[in-house]
Formats: structure tokens, C-alpha cells, sequence
């Protein structure tokens, strides 16, 4: 009886040490309700003497931040942020919707950063907190969710270190887009019935509207006998 006991309990405890392994590998921490990967406290770039100090920035994503925008469905509060060399970056990566959402800066060091990647990702609604150090050089960093669609749909921005070395294309409302958008029309007989229509609709309007508006001074004539 002994024996099972201690049987289940050692099972009991590598699977306890299998999920905390699964749960921090490879620079990945993942819980039940999102994931951070290549978080970066104190490893210093190979050309940083030192951490320079500390940038506090709070990252907000969602439907909401994307309504100052014309045609874009998700986006970040804000689409640009400037840092100085060497700076140890401590995110708060905020999601205020229902859905997925990432704050993924591309292009880092690999030697730092496996895939030259920081990432965080928030199931739904919720809140994480992760830190990166830059390195010295002066560069503009793309910032994107990676969840399909995310990015195409607004949800882009830019980390400038040093003033950056220029703006990368289609950030909203910083730079123009690569391809933009263009919405034609298929001017079959049924699109210039409509056009038609809507014309003719919109003169009739503006005659009533007239109409209306002049007969309360004839009205005011014939009271007054002029």
C-alpha cells in the first residue's frame, strides 16, 4: 500500500515539474491567460556599457484605440515611441478586448533575443508586464500584433531608439501605406440606377426644404397686406 502511495506521489510530482518546464522554455513564460517571450531584466547588448535607465511605457490595444482612425479595426493607443540608447524598456501591455492581441518588436539581437523577437500576448482582457533592453544603435523598430489580419487591420507602430533612422511604411497616422486602399465601383446598368435615383431623391428634398422655408414669408405678406 505503501508502495502505490509513493508510486502516485512520484508521478504526481513529475508531472508537476513537465508543466512547469512546458510553462518556462526557452525564454517563453506562459500562463492561462497569455504568454511573454525573450523578457530581458539585465542582459546588456554587446554595445551598451551599461543599462542607460529605465522607460516605463503602458500599451493599450484594442477596437476601442482604433476609432480615431478612418478604416482601420484594431490599434494600439499609441503609434510611436522614443527611447534612448540602452535603455532597459519596462512594458505594461494592456488588452481592453475579447480576442487575442500581441505587442511583438521585431529585429532585436539574436544573441539576446532568440528569432531577434520580444513578444507579449493576452488572451482577452488583462494586463502583463515584460522588459527589454536596446541596444546602442540608432534604429526604428517595427511593433505589430502577429495574430492574423492584426497588423493589416491597424494594429502597427514604431519604437525609435535615438531618433530612430526613419519612419517605416503604413504606421497609422504617421506614415502613408504602401498600397492603399481603394474602394471602386462596378458601374453596371443597376450601380447608375442608384446614382439615379439618389440624385433625382436629393433635388426633390432640396426643392421641399425651399418650398417650406419661403412660405412663412408669404404668409407674414399677406397678414400685412404688402
Amino acid at each position: 500500500m505503501n508502495f502505490v502511495k509513493h508510486l502516485i506521489l512520484l508521478m504526481a510530482t513529475a508531472g508537476v515539474q513537465s508543466a512547469v518546464a512546458a510553462m518556462n522554455h526557452n525564454g517563453m513564460m506562459m500562463d492561462e491567460t497569455g504568454m511573454i517571450m525573450n523578457s530581458n531584466t539585465d542582459n546588456v547588448p554587446r554595445d551598451c556599457k551599461k543599462i542607460a535607465g529605465d522607460v516605463n511605457i503602458t500599451v493599450r490595444a484594442g477596437h476601442k484605440q482604433a476609432k480615431k482612425f478612418n478604416g482601420i479595426m484594431y490599434a494600439f493607443d499609441q503609434q510611436q515611441w522614443e527611447v534612448p540608447p540602452c535603455s532597459r524598456i519596462n512594458v505594461t501591455f494592456i488588452n481592453e478586448d475579447k480576442i487575442r492581441h500581441q505587442f511583438m518588436i521585431h529585429d532585436l539581437p539574436g544573441y539576446i533575443y532568440p528569432q531577434g523577437m520580444f513578444t507579449m500576448e493576452i488572451y482577452g482582457p488583462g494586463q502583463k508586464t515584460a522588459s527589454i533592453i536596446v541596444p546602442s544603435q540608432r534604429k526604428t523598430y517595427l511593433v505589430h500584433c502577429e495574430v492574423p489580419q492584426h497588423m493589416e487591420k491597424g494594429m502597427k507602430a514604431q519604437l525609435k531608439v535615438d531618433g530612430g533612422d526613419g519612419d517605416l511604411p503604413s504606421i497609422p497616422g504617421i506614415s502613408a501605406a504602401v498600397n492603399a486602399d481603394s474602394y471602386w465601383v462596378d458601374w453596371d446598368k443597376s450601380a447608375w440606377g442608384v446614382l439615379l435615383v439618389s440624385f433625382f431623391a436629393g433635388a426633390a428634398v432640396l426643392l421641399l426644404l425651399n418650398r417650406i422655408k419661403r412660405n412663412p414669408a408669404r404668409e407674414i405678406e399677406e397678414e400685412t397686406g404688402s
